[in-house]
């Protein structure tokens, strides 16, 4: 399983970009400037500004130095949505962090003190009503203020009572009490403009006299509403264009564009939200979209690191693997016959992944709803994973790559095509969609041919098309491990009446089951897998395992649906071997997955009547 976080780990040949942001940084050599990381969200923009930061901290050897230290400060506007004002949480972190700086360094310690000062002003302006970021920004902001101003017109308008009255009391004395909880009174009453200037100024005083370049990276923008949004871009234009400040903001463009659009809302003409966006991002870069090689490539890396291969191991593999994806344009290729030259260390289970990998690169690229994007492949993935866990658990056979297509059909598809879907695999006798068949043969052909509803969606086309064809395939397996999202697999009430009462004889008199075996091959495949289900329930209740009657009853079931023997298999091995009876050998013999249930027994503490029955029955066979 892999977990969605940002990491500094490049896997897809991010720090190419991320070296070049770092060269753009450098060469400002201590000039404002602003950078844009733009891309959907689960690109990888968070993981972009993490490799910025690791080469702004570790310079290439071949590239130019810095001729100053930076100062990092990281700022998830997210995290202070509803809990705090964006604006000043933004410039409280920036001040808090060059304190860190300064009392380290022993130096500035006024100035920085200071800009403590100013940035609590700030907050007692908003406050106030938002006054100074008013008059600096233009932006009306609520607060006390805003509430006196309603006060202050009906004192004009001559509309006062007692009630007004004691409301203005009330708020004035609040404002008081908040401000003096921010910031020590002054001689001297401070004017908005000229408080917001000097800020300003002790901000550079502060970076100067430190000898820093500020690295201010900006996360998650795009997933604030938007008032939040342009709280902090308003804070970032007090800060743009000073001495020795650089912007990394990773944002989608297209949702920043959106929160500008709603604050200049009644603005008809779009050219001003492209300026306003144009002056605050100076230099905008664009996280790569991936291509077949880089899907493969990541995958391939993803099961490297969960593989328990040593950590130095790994990262030698990754390294090698991020060079040769830098040769892809002259035809350099990342596969599972590369990947194998890596390294003569890799479990044999990896192999095997790294062939997942290649069937499914070309569909986690093209496929929509993920087009290579990396937070929807980890998910896929975990869900492919955990599908598979399942099958393995029950015994129950699945052809992976046919699961991959039905879940990409759960995730873009129609839902009610998806559950016309599995009712045609529902009612057939073999599991399979035979309604899929003349559809699949026509994309082959290239024919044009028109779907109805709930069809009639453009993926369903694409989906289609995408290997391998599933109308000859049995999906019962893969709609078991489904079952989450195909509950009619699962829901007794959904079972006909005639499997309802089938049902209800075998738990009241399973030892009725050879009996009933005509009948119970009449249903549905998935039905069968239902009354299974409730007869392993059943038999969980049972202590002693000879020949007890659910027995019957399961291996009738096993006998006319080959998918539920293995699942019987599993069943009876996780039994106590305290619990085995020599009894349940020649009941078992003529199963064609009894073998495994045989030679697991034989390497446990079982009886020795049981070891004994099972010697003579393969002795039996062998003459």
């Amino acid at each position: 399983m892999w977990v969605d976080n940002e990491t500094d780990t490049d896997f897809l040949n991010f720090s190419g970009v991320a070296d070049t942001v770092a060269e753009i940084v450098y060469q400002a050599n201590g000039r404002p400037i602003s950078i844009g990381v733009s891309g959907a969200w689960g690109a990888g923009k968070s993981s972009m500004i993490k490799l910025i930061q690791a080469s702004l901290r570790n310079p290439p050897e071949s590239g130019k130095k810095p001729e100053k230290d930076f100062v990092f400060v990281e700022f998830n506007a997210w995290l202070y949505q509803g809990y705090d004002d964006a604006r000043a949480a933004l410039m409280d972190v920036i001040a808090s962090r060059l304190q860190e700086e300064a009392e380290a360094r022993q130096t500035a310690l006024d100035k920085v003190y200071e800009l403590g000062e100013r940035v609590n002003w700030l907050r007692v302006a908003k406050i106030m009503g938002g006054a100074a970021v008013s008059v600096a920004a233009g932006v009306p902001m609520p607060g006390l203020l805003g509430d006196a101003w309603g006060l202050a017109k009906q004192w004009w308008s001559g509309d006062v009572d007692q009630a007004t009255i004691d409301a203005t009391h009330e708020k004035a004395g609040k404002a008081a009490d908040e401000a003096n909880q921010l910031i020590k009174a002054k001689p001297k009453k401070p004017s908005p403009p000229k408080e917001i200037q000097a800020l300003r100024e002790n901000f550079e005083a502060v970076l100067d006299e430190l000898g820093v370049t500020l690295v201010v990276l900006i996360d998650d923008l795009d997933r604030c509403l938007p008032e939040t949004t342009i709280s902090t871009l308003e804070a970032i234009r007090l800060f743009l264009f000073l001495r020795n400040t650089a912007f990394v903001i990773a944002a989608d463009n297209e949702m920043i564009k959106h929160a500008v659009r709603r604050h200049f809302s009644g603005v008809p003409d779009d050219v001003l939200v492209t300026s306003y966006f144009d002056k605050l991002i100076q230099v905008p870069i664009r996280v790569p979209p991936l291509g077949t090689q880089e899907v493969r490539a990541y995958m391939m890396m993803l099961f490297t690191e969960n593989s328990g291969l040593p950590k130095e191991e790994v990262e030698s593999i990754r390294v090698k693997v991020r060079d040769q994806l830098r040769t892809t344009w002259q035809g350099g290729r990342v596969d599972r016959a590369f990947m194998q030259s890596l390294s003569k260390k890799y479990p044999a289970e990896l192999i095997g992944k790294f062939d997942t990998a290649e069937r499914l690169a070309a569909v986690m690229t093209s496929a929509s709803g993920i087009h290579g994007n990396p937070r929807l492949i980890k998910r896929f993935l975990n869900a492919l994973a955990i599908r598979m866990s399942i099958s393995r658990a029950h015994g129950v056979g699945v052809d992976e790559a046919a699961l991959v297509k039905l879940m990409l059909f759960e995730r873009s598809g129609n839902p009610k095509a998806f559950e016309e879907l599995m009712k045609a695999v529902a009612s057939d006798k073999h599991g399979k969609p035979e309604m899929l068949a003349g559809w699949e043969a026509d994309v082959k052909q290239g024919k044009d041919f028109t779907l109805n509803q709930p069809w009639d969606h453009p993926f369903v086309k694409e989906w289609l098309a995408l290997p391998p064809a599933l109308a000859d395939k049995d999906l019962r397996g893969a709609i078991y491990v489904s079952r989450e999202h195909a509950p009619i697999i699962t829901d007794e009430d959904r079972l006909s009446s005639n499997a309802v009462e089938l049902l209800t004889a075998l738990l009241d008199s399973p030892d009725m089951a050879p009996q009933l075996k005509g009948a119970l091959g009449q249903i549905a495949p998935l039905e069968l897998s239902v009354i299974m289900d409730r007869l392993l329930d059943k038999a969980g209740n049972e202590q002693e395992w000879g020949v007890p009657p659910v027995l019957d009853a399961m291996l009738v079931i096993a006998g006319i649906d080959g998918l539920q023997g293995p699942r019987l298999a599993a069943f009876l091995k996780e039994r106590p071997p305290a619990q085995i009876q020599a009894g349940i050998v020649p009941k078992l013999k003529d199963e064609s997955w009894a073998k495994s249930v045989f030679d697991y027994w034989q390497s446990l503490d079982v009886s020795t009547p049981v070891k004994a029955a099972i010697r003579k029955l393969n002795g039996n066979v062998t003459k």
